[in-house]
This record gives C-alpha cells, structure tokens and sequence, in this order.
C-alpha cells in the first residue's frame, strides 16, 4: 500500500447505552480502491461499525481515519463519506437527475456544473437518458444505480454501502453485484459494504471481514476465508462444513463418529482431542468399499439443486453433508486426506 489507507480504524469499540451491544476493538484497514465486505450473523456489529466509519455514530474509545486524516470527532458532513442505504432513500418528488445532484446542490455547486456532473454519473451507471423520470418510475435495480450514482457524485473520500442489494429480487441481485463492482473499481474508491449474504461477499470482495458479538473474528481474501477459516464459527457461518470432533490415534489418524480418519500429519500426541474441517464439496461419493477413508454411507436427505445435489449421510456414528453432481444412488463416500483440515479443539 503506497501512503495512508484511505479508511483506518484504530482499537474502535462502541457500546449502544443500556446494553451490551456494540462493537469492540476493532482494528480494520481499507485501501484505495479496495472493496471490504463483512458479514457476521445479524446484531454482530456491521451497521454499526459503517455508521461508525460515517460519523451517524461516535466512537466510544479508539480513532477513525480517513486518508489519513483523524476524523474521530468529525462532523458527518466533514468526512465526505458517501453511502448507499437498503432503501435507497431518493427523494421521491424529484427528478433523478436532482436526486443526483443534491449533495452537490448542498454544496453549493454552481447549477450547470452539477448538472453536467450528475449527468457523467449517470451514464456511469448506465442511466442515461433516465434523468428528467421520478424514482417512482424506475425497477428496484435502476432505483439502487441512482442511489449509488448520488453517492459518488461529490467524489467522497470513502463508500459505504449498507445492505445495498437486499431488496431486490435473486436476478436483479446477481446483475448488481457486476455493477457494484465495475463502478467502484473504475472510481478507484474505497468501500465497505455489509450484507449478510456469504455468496455475494465472497463474489465481491477483495478482502472479507468477519464479525462475531461486536469482535473481528477474522480478516482474509475471499478464498483464504472459505480454504482456511480462523474457527469453526467461520467455518460454519461461510459456506457448509462439516465440524467432526475426535481424538489423535496417531500422527496422521483420528478416531472420530465416522469412523477412523487419517489427515494430514501433525505433532499431536495420541489423546489429544481436536475439531475437524471437511467442506461437502470436498467429500467424493464412491461405487464400493475399498480404500483410505472409504466408508459406508446412507442417505437421509436428498436435495436436488439441478447442476448439484446437496445430500446428508448417516456415517458411522455420525453424519457428513456432501454437494455433489453425481446423480445416481450414493452407498460409500471418499474422505480426501487432504480434504481435512484441524480448527481450534472444542
């Protein structure tokens, strides 16, 4: 990172009056032109920490930045932050064009100077020629591009994005995501969006931060979250997982409910009891029995998705959840040794 980041949050922590919620120590950084997503179960903090970053709320203890800049005490309208609301919040007498351009006309931007600006956005959000219609007469996507539009047109300091796509329906959504991510990459700008969607955090993130009880759980690329969770709630909030406890037999063996497991190798001596990861992805049907981490499977439900199937199995002692393409009766299943991976113990 060359210079400042252009969002920092130093030690934060927040408490709402009365109660125990809030946010806590938190420590996040946010590049130029880098998009952070975070997710967390819903009360965990998210909204709280964007309005936090935007000035809505103050800071109990630590320090906010922007580009480099203390802004811990700073006004809303001083930090330049622009943020894109779940309702979208246009104004609904007046044209999109106005709605727009009103952080400019608040800024007393000279009339056709805001004009000609909150056109330039609206071509970037593929609006052109939408400017003299009301909201009101605009799909939910369109509404949510405004909104996004009226957002950078003041060209802020940071963007903030809360739970921007929720209201709209799965295909708007999908297209959205590819617009959210095209706009703020040609703007170059730094974002925070929060969403309680894991699919579109890993989709749209360059970095997604976890959120549990008030607390950064964990910080990590998309791929680094899913492929190496901190712990098991990351690993169980982020995608599905199977979590088998068992205790070390060996280097490379625990005995577990479903059966004998051989993993990757570990100085563990035997006794020692530890949480396995397995993602249902990773785990193989087979045709018979035969082999390392082969074991006898029945089927106790059976969803059927079209290009996968997303199927539990009675195991042993226990059970695996398994997403598959395979079409056909499943009696055995494959445990990959690599498909294994050790968390924090119970």
């Amino acid at each position: 990172m060359n210079g400042p980041p252009a969002v920092r949050l130093q030690d934060v922590s927040f408490r709402y009056p009365g109660g125990a919620a809030g946010v806590f120590d938190i420590g996040l950084e946010i590049a130029p032109g880098e998009l952070v997503v975070c997710i967390g179960p819903s009360g965990c903090g998210k909204t709280t920490l964007l309005r936090l970053i935007a000035g809505f709320l103050r800071v109990d203890a630590g320090r906010v930045e922007l580009g480099g800049r203390d802004v811990t005490a700073a006004t809303v309208r001083s930090r330049e932050c622009g943020v894109v609301f779940q309702s979208y919040a246009l104004f609904p007498h007046m044209s999109v064009r106005a709605n727009v351009a009103y952080p400019l006309r608040v800024r007393k931007v000279e009339v056709g100077a805001r004009e000609r600006r909150a056109e330039a956005m609206l071509e970037l959000v593929d609006l052109a020629g939408f400017g003299d219609r009301l909201p009101g007469e605009l799909s939910g996507g369109q509404q949510q591009r405004v909104a996004l539009a009226r957002a950078l047109v003041f060209e802020p300091r940071a963007l903030l994005l809360d739970e921007p796509l929720s209201a709209l329906d799965a295909a708007t959504r999908l297209t959205m995501r590819d617009e959210i991510r095209r706009i703020q990459k040609r703007q170059n700008i730094a974002s925070l969006l929060i969403t309680h969607d894991q699919d579109e955090a890993l989709s749209l993130a360059d970095r997604v931060a976890v959120l549990r009880d008030g607390r950064l759980v964990q910080v990590a690329t998309p791929q680094e979250i899913y492929d190496h969770p901190a712990d098991a709630f990351v690993a169980n909030f982020v995608g599905r997982a199977n979590l088998i406890d068992g205790e070390v037999v060996a280097g490379d063996a625990v005995d577990t409910p479903i059966g004998r497991l051989a993993v990757p190798a570990r100085s563990q001596p035997p006794g020692t009891r530890v949480r396995l990861l397995v993602r249902p992805e990773r785990i193989l049907p087979q045709p018979a029995a035969g082999g390392e981490n082969v074991f006898a499977a029945a089927v106790v439900h059976d969803r059927f998705f079209g290009a996968n199937r997303e199927i539990e199995l009675a195991v042993g002692r226990g059970s695996l959840k398994v997403e598959t393409t395979v079409r056909g009766e499943i009696t055995h299943v494959h445990v990959p040794r690599d498909a294994v991976q050790f968390l924090s113990p119970p």
